[in-house]
């Protein structure tokens, strides 16, 4: 039986090779074209190609990039892909010649080069994003660093705190996601070109120097890896993810605290919207926003790692085209969030009203009353911990503050031990305020203001090493592309 069906099907154009295409004028011939370049250059560097050949290839590839508009170019079908339409352009200016520049490379070395450098650009950027917010954060943890809050634990009011040390775990956790990103990109900084379809070439290609014109670190070794193995992907989507899941807990904290109910955080009216009917409603928007796109882009990223599961360890279109510009949605929502937190919780402060009217119905301090029974009184913690619960229990059912409840707890004292207190009514007051409470905590870690500062102050070294190794990458980028730049234009004057 005769086929005589023609290449490509209309239905297979238009669902998979024309939107294929719109991705590659969107997101990728400008690094096809660096990547025709580097390769050229290469291949007249170790003479493979003569430079004649490899100048008139040279000034045709100019030529097209200066002709071209990209907005203007749409898909036919009579070209497979954007690959081809190039090699046809450089085969109408020069002959045979035009398909000399595929020599020793594949469309596979040159697409996970192509992913690589688009997914090193958007990282780089949400890795900017990233620190940002770090900075915002760690300035604002510092401006609050005496703004006593109330800290929750299973929903419940626990332990006086204060902002500066609520955000400065936030920070901790966000520097650990930074480090765990930059290891992820550091994946992205080994180049492909040289793998060819996937074992390599038999032409003396020089892949140090594929890698070093393209602005990576050096070439990925093993050339069966470079098109089979994308943990670049999975390990870099995996990072972003974490990323936006933690922020999404300290998400839903701002959500929590600036209910009616609780009103804690206070969020300024910049950053509010009004009901259409409802006149006395305040609603902090921005947090559901944030919330959402958090939520968003944690679905990005699994849908291009769970896209990965189970496919072969060989080239396979899945890690490829559709997936990797579907993924790119990620870094927008995400980069969205980390923009607008940025912003968003500078701009908000803490109801000091709100915060002692907890503190003093729920008890909050009581566990300094039984840490003071202890080194004070020479209790143990046991028996401490019981005086002090009967006092909460006793201040709690009477509506007064702990540090009212001096009667009560000498009263839960003699109880238990069968005598007064030493402790002082006064001392008692002391023990019990939220300001002591802090100031006692002075541990590595805790929220005093000498132990807090120490850790802004680290968190700030962090921050500034991880700054320091984005820019070294941006560095090392733009010199690649100025040598680039200048090792083809040498080329062309051959």
């Amino acid at each position: 039986m005769t086929d005589n069906s023609t290449f490509p099907d209309p239905t297979y154009r238009d669902t998979v090779l024309a939107p294929l295409f719109e991705g590659v004028k969107a997101h990728y011939a400008q690094g096809m074209d660096a990547i025709n370049r580097a390769h050229l250059v290469m291949l007249a560097e170790t003479g493979i190609l003569p430079p004649w050949d490899a100048a008139r290839i040279a000034r045709a590839l100019g030529e097209i990039t200066r002709e071209t508009d990209l907005s203007a170019l749409a898909y036919t079908g009579e070209h497979e892909d954007y690959f081809f339409w190039i090699e046809a352009q450089l085969r109408d200016r020069l002959g045979d010649l035009g398909g000399a520049l595929h020599t020793a490379r594949s469309r596979n070395d040159m697409d996970h080069t192509l992913f690589k450098m688009a997914l090193r650009s958007r990282a780089g950027h949400l890795m900017q994003q990233v620190l940002h917010l770090t900075t915002a954060l760690t300035d604002k943890a510092a401006a609050e660093a005496d703004t006593l809050i109330v800290a929750y634990t299973h929903g419940q009011p626990a332990q006086p705190s204060t902002f500066g040390h609520y955000l400065a775990a936030a920070i901790e956790v966000l520097l650990r996601d930074a480090e765990r990103l930059e290891a992820a990109m550091r994946g992205l900084d080994h180049c492909p070109m040289g793998a060819a379809a996937i074992t390599t070439s038999g032409f003396p290609i020089d892949r140090e120097r594929m890698a070093e014109l393209l602005g990576f670190d050096g070439p990925l070794v093993n050339s069966y890896g470079c098109i089979a193995s994308v943990d670049y992907i999975t390990g870099l989507y995996s990072a972003i993810k974490l990323v936006f899941l933690h922020l999404g807990r300290l998400i839903q904290d701002m959500a929590f605290w600036s209910a009616f109910e609780v009103g804690q955080l206070y969020v300024p009216n910049a950053l509010v919207q009004v009901s259409s009917i409802m006149p006395q409603k305040r609603n902090p928007v921005p947090i559901e926003h944030l919330r959402h796109l958090a939520s968003v882009t944690v679905g990005r990223c699994d849908m291009v790692v769970s896209t990965m599961h189970n496919t072969p360890f060989t080239d396979m279109n899945d890690s490829e085209g559709e997936v990797q510009q579907a993924g790119y949605a990620a870094f927008e929502s995400g980069g969205r969030v980390l923009d607008l937190l940025a912003a968003f919780l500078p701009a908000c402060s803490i109801n000091a009203d709100r915060v002692r009217q907890t503190t003093d119905a729920a008890c909050i301090t009581i566990t300094e009353l039984a840490d003071t029974l202890v080194r004070d009184e020479g209790l143990t913690f046991r028996a401490a911990h019981e005086i002090a619960s009967q006092t909460a229990r006793a201040v709690i059912a009477k509506r007064m503050p702990l540090g009212s409840g001096y009667a009560e707890f000498a009263a839960a004292f003699a109880e238990e031990t069968g005598r007064a207190p030493d402790l002082t009514k006064p001392a008692f007051a002391e023990a019990t305020s939220p300001e002591t409470f802090i100031a006692r905590r002075d541990r590595i870690g805790g929220p005093a203001p000498g132990a807090l500062a120490k850790a802004l102050e680290k968190y700030r070294r962090d921050a500034d090493v991880m700054q320091t190794q984005c820019r070294r990458r941006i560095s090392r980028v733009s010199a690649a592309d100025a040598a680039l730049d200048a090792a083809f234009q040498h080329l062309t004057e051959t």
